[in-house]
């Protein structure tokens, strides 16, 4: 399979490879982006695991919270601009309170909001806005308390990362200071039983590779194995993760001390996992003159 040029250089992005090894990644690979970033690291070579996915969609991410439930949902706009005007603001705060009483996206759509669907309030306002939106997720939590965190807010409750969390407990400042947490930090689930078994495979394979590129002896990988997915687990489930607020405790060992159970979160960002097709600023301009 040829390789092009193009495809090099996202790779040289995505992990910062030099170009040779970017290159001789994808051609082991057969051009599979996310091959050739496992052949890098497994290599050496990546000098970081970056995320490939480009966010580039824009609206916002509102939560609400009416006693033990708590819910965020993503709207999408085509521009900033209209994720700042009031009208878009104040139809997403409106939908995220339908929300409280919806199990899921589809169910959302189709609930009343001042005698109209979502979907309908949606539709008009992109007749009188003339930019696409769209009602694109929504996430439910329960608990005994629960607590609401939104990141770059917009307004009341809404911005770029909304974060809700659940906790058997009552102490609500400690609950805010893990939704910090969760936004900063953004953990792949709650705990090790939470983690995609797909994932936490992938990772361990790629360790095993990474080890015996090494040379060691088998019974010595397998310590290695061992310690290094401790690690992972360390740095990619909640529970496991030294707590933004004092790094000497895990966040499991902070809830403890605080007195409560943390048992579930939500933390959803404007545009994550979205591509957008991206135009060099040249080739935009050629195409408005073109009409």
């Amino acid at each position: 399979m040829a390789i092009t040029a193009a495809q090099v250089k996202e790779l040289r992005d995505t992990t910062g490879a030099g170009m040779m090894d970017a290159k001789k990644a994808l051609t082991e690979t057969d051009g599979d982006m996310e091959a050739a970033v496992d052949w890098l690291r497994t290599k050496g070579l990546a000098k970081a695991a970056k995320k490939s996915s480009r966010t580039a969609a824009e609206g916002l991410v509102a939560v609400a919270v009416e006693g033990g439930t708590g819910v965020a949902v993503e709207v999408n706009a085509e521009t900033d601009f209209v994720a700042r005007n009031s009208e878009f603001q104040t139809m997403v705060k409106d939908i995220a309170q339908v929300a409280l009483k919806a199990d899921d996206v589809a169910a959302l759509v189709e609930a009343d909001l001042g005698g109209k669907k979502v979907k309908e309030v949606v539709t008009d306002k992109i007749a009188s806005v003339g930019e696409n939106m769209n009602v694109r997720r929504m996430a439910k939590v329960e608990g005994t308390t629960v607590v609401s965190y939104v990141h770059n807010a917009a307004g009341e409750n809404m911005g770029k990362i909304g974060v809700v969390v659940a906790m058997d407990g009552a102490d609500e400042a400690f609950g805010r200071q893990v939704a910090m947490h969760i936004a900063a930090v953004n953990p792949a689930s709650l705990s090790e039983a939470d983690l995609d078994p797909a994932i936490v495979e992938k990772e361990r394979q790629i360790q095993i590779d990474i080890a015996r590129e090494s040379g060691k002896p088998e019974q010595v990988i397998e310590k290695m194995i061992e310690g290094r997915m401790k690690k992972y687990m360390a740095e990619v489930t909640l529970l496991n993760q030294a707590f933004v607020v004092n790094p000497d405790l895990t966040v499991q060992k902070a809830a403890e001390e605080a007195g409560v159970t943390i048992t579930g979160y939500i933390r959803l960002e404007v545009g994550e996992g979205i591509e957008v097709e991206k135009e060099d600023f040249a080739a935009e301009v050629a195409k408005a003159a073109q009409g």
